[in-house]
């Protein structure tokens, strides 16, 4: 996608972004800086991610082990796995954590702390007052339902229009602009790009496949 495309993509994001959420910077992770060497991975920012995060280390790091199926441990700042892992499946392994146990489901800021209330983990959100029970199973059946892909197609209800005139939808957590439509609108529509919880899209007369 050429640079201008994908800054006049931002550009509509932003027309149709409620103000709360345009007075936040953008969530973003440092680049994971992982290297192999020969039967072992090292995760040199470990720290630097979990900083990021705001959560304790060794939190993080209990969570890839299980997840990874592979010992390690923290060594300085950075993280030493036993085994040969591919830096995108680390990467997987760390926006699930984040998912899970950062990112408030309501409001979709990092602003959160764990709480123990009895034997329950509670998230907190300190930017909406939002509040939900940890299940690491449970998240991840709903992150598989309520996630878009590109490519996808789906149908949608135009309930808006943006400042640039496109059509403005909702779907589970995502805000989806489409260009040509106006408001009250039914179409189907194919997912052409996704920039965190803002898609992209473009009408289609192929059948919804959600």
């Amino acid at each position: 996608m050429a640079d201008d495309d994908y800054l006049a993509l931002l550009d509509r994001a932003k027309d149709v972004l409620p103000e709360t959420i345009e007075n936040h910077e953008r969530f973003e992770l440092p680049e994971l800086d992982i290297i192999q060497e020969g039967k072992i991975t090292i995760f040199k920012n470990f720290i630097d991610v979990t900083d990021k995060l705001r959560r304790d280390p060794q939190h993080v790091l209990q969570f890839l082990l299980k997840e990874l199926g592979t010992p390690g441990n923290i060594e300085g700042r950075r993280v030493v796995f036993k085994a040969k892992i591919s830096p995108m499946h680390i990467n997987e392994k760390i926006q699930n954590y984040t998912d899970t146990y950062v990112i408030c489901s309501e409001c979709g800021l990092p602003d959160t702390k764990m709480v123990k209330e009895d034997r329950t983990l509670i998230l907190e959100c300190e930017a909406c007052g939002a509040r939900r029970s940890i299940n690491v199973r449970k998240a991840a059946r709903v992150e598989n339902v309520n996630t878009l892909k590109e490519g996808d197609i789906i149908e949608l209800l135009i309930t808006d229009v943006g400042k640039k005139g496109d059509g403005v939808g909702k779907l589970m957590d995502y805000l989806v602009i489409v260009p040509g439509t106006t408001k009250g609108n039914n179409v189907h529509v194919k997912i052409t790009n996704i920039s965190a919880k803002t898609a992209f899209g473009m009408v289609t007369t192929e059948a919804s496949t959600r």
